[in-house]
């Protein structure tokens, strides 16, 4: 075989890795909807191997056929491919990385309420650790991916996945030992995190590593809830809240629709109609069933009692449009059936108690009964039912 066959076969293998390695952990067309993050969580450790194959492929077919007289139309060519390589070294190491896209805070600031920059209307993710309240609005954090801070004591790592619409909150420790984690891309539109030890790669979603040596573990993990910031201040006027690192004030500004789902951008735009890939979902697990509930028709509701897997629930979005709340409505050993009231306020029908958006209620024979929280999501219908193949709808 002449040199001119191994030069084109190496090109074409540094070439295809080189997008590859990207391709399969980034939304690309078609890279996201296959299992395949096996294959690329092997590109992503052999790249190094696959290159100097193809390096050594075309080395001395470049050697020779650059330094060979009359051959000014295969050295044209090799020019050509060689650029064309080049270029493509550099857009997938460079440009099209998730870690050259997003970039973490060079300063973490937190004020309270009173010095706080940030409207009261601005939705959040609430955190609350041994007694310490934190919020982070999720303009910023939607961006970032991940933010490190210690509340209570503890080093939490804050994520969110704007492409799922999912917040979720870590510890980040891996096998009891502290972690760094860097965004790498994302698998069927989820955030993939990279710890910095042993190379894994773990769902932002679930916490789990889904490849490398510490495949099938999961991240300890925080409760979190998302509401506006007022919501959250009502119930933790203490709270510390996360404030906008000047560094990305133009990344900011272009996450500014997302929190209300005006932006136009395929991957996270909003359906407006129901159970669309891109509508938007509360989602509840209660003894390993799931079930994902239509936000607009919640909004509409205000107020929904269902149950699941044994567990009465009591679903309640408030007038804000953001703000939302899942309870156990049974108290006292009894099970309670709730209707809307007022802006923002509920009764039973058993008893008449009114009952406000925080689940106190503040009137009648149950007056200082709180009800008990039940972990919940808002998130895009496809993530909840990718996550939770064997989801219900509440219809």
């Amino acid at each position: 075989m002449n040199r001119m066959f191994f030069f084109v076969i190496g090109i074409l293998l540094l070439t295809a890795t080189e997008i590859a390695k990207v391709y399969f952990i980034m939304p690309m067309p078609g890279s996201q909807e296959a299992d395949t993050i096996d294959f690329a969580y092997w590109i992503h450790q052999n790249v190094w191997i696959i290159r100097v194959v193809g390096w050594l492929l075309i080395a001395y077919p470049t050697y020779k056929l650059v330094t060979e007289p009359k051959r000014v139309g295969r050295k044209a060519v090799v020019l050509v491919l060689m650029a064309v390589y080049g270029a493509v070294f550099y857009l997938f190491n460079f440009r099209l990385l998730a870690e050259k896209m997003f970039y973490q805070p060079t300063k973490t600031v937190l004020l309270d309420v009173k010095n706080s920059k940030i409207p009261a209307d601005k939705v959040v993710l609430g955190l609350v650790v041994n007694g310490q309240a934190r919020a982070y609005p999720i303009q910023f954090i939607g961006y970032h991916h991940q933010v490190r801070d210690t509340v209570g004591g503890e080093p939490v790592m804050i994520t969110y996945c704007t492409v799922c619409r999912t917040g979720r909150v870590f510890r980040p420790l891996v096998e009891n030992h502290p972690e760094v984690f860097r965004l790498v891309g994302m698998d069927h539109f989820n955030a993939l995190f990279e710890d910095k030890t042993t190379g894994s790669w773990w769902r932002q979603v679930s916490g789990e590593a889904i490849a490398g040596p510490l495949k099938g573990q999961y991240l300890p993990g925080f409760q979190s809830e998302q509401m506006t910031l007022r919501a959250w201040t009502e119930l933790h006027p203490e709270t510390l809240v996360l404030q906008p690192d000047s560094t990305f004030k133009e990344a900011y500004a272009n996450m500014e629709p997302y929190e209300k789902g005006k932006t136009q951008r395929p991957l996270t735009r909003r359906d407006s109609l129901a159970w669309k890939p891109k509508s938007w979902v509360v989602g509840v697990v209660q003894n390993k069933t799931a079930r994902a509930y239509d936000w607009s028709q919640l909004q509409k509701q205000k107020i929904t009692n269902d149950s699941l897997a044994g567990t009465p629930l009591l679903l309640m979005v408030a007038a804000d449009s953001a703000t939302f709340h899942v309870w156990n409505r049974k108290v006292n050993g009894q099970i309670l059936q709730f209707t809307a009231d007022s802006t923002d306020t509920f009764r039973d029908r058993e008893t008449g108690s009114v009952w406000n958006r925080h689940g106190i209620c503040t009137e009648g024979l149950l007056k200082g009964k709180k009800l008990t929280r039940v972990p919940a999501s808002q998130e895009y219908l496809h993530s909840w039912e990718t996550f939770h193949p064997a989801t219900s709808r509440y219809l």
